[in-house]
């Protein structure tokens, strides 16, 4: 591991502060609906205790920013560089857009599909970030876990909820069944 200069750790500190603000922002649309409709959802046994949740993205998003650090740490002149910090921050657009799709509007449809394309992006994050930094790719499987987890436990919010993955013209559609 390289020796961490001063530069080093103001870059360190800046990429956690833009991942735990990033993240943040996702509460908007939680704090919508996460006293008043979230408690009303029918959750597996096996859910994570409501005050767990928000402990466990701040550690996730300071993952986040670490690993954000040591692909940006390798040179942001390099293209492989970019392309990965390209798709991170795409990524974070899904993330985002997860809090809009399951709080915002109170969908546990729309929140599947989105998140289903956000473990998708992960992933190609992690791809991405591997190709630069194997220590940044690792730090964002606990990441990856946290969201199959989540889209794991969409399943369970209504029993009578069916998913059909149908595939059309080699596009996934997600639809419910009653």
């Amino acid at each position: 591991m390289k020796n961490m200069g001063k530069n080093d750790i103001l870059k360190l500190i800046l990429c956690i502060i833009i991942c735990q603000a990033m993240g943040s922002s996702g509460s908007v649309f939680t704090s919508m609906s996460v006293k008043t409709w979230y408690p009303t959802l029918v959750k597996p046994w096996f859910a994570p205790p409501d005050g767990l949740i928000p402990v466990v993205w701040i550690i996730l998003f300071t993952l986040m920013g670490i690993s954000l650090f040591l692909v940006w740490r390798e040179g942001f002149d390099s293209p492989e560089v970019k392309a990965a910090i390209y798709i991170f921050a795409l990524q974070f657009v899904f993330n985002i857009a997860w809090s809009g799709a399951f709080f915002g509007m109170r969908s546990p449809y729309y929140g599947l599909i989105v998140i289903v394309l956000l473990w998708l992006m992960i992933l190609l994050t992690i791809f991405k970030f591997w190709q630069v930094s194997r220590n940044a790719a690792l730090l964002l499987v606990p990441y990856i876990l946290s969201v199959l987890i989540i889209a794991f436990l969409f399943s369970f919010l209504h029993p009578e909820m069916i998913l059909t993955i149908i595939t059309d013209q080699n596009v996934l559609i997600m639809t419910r069944q009653y």
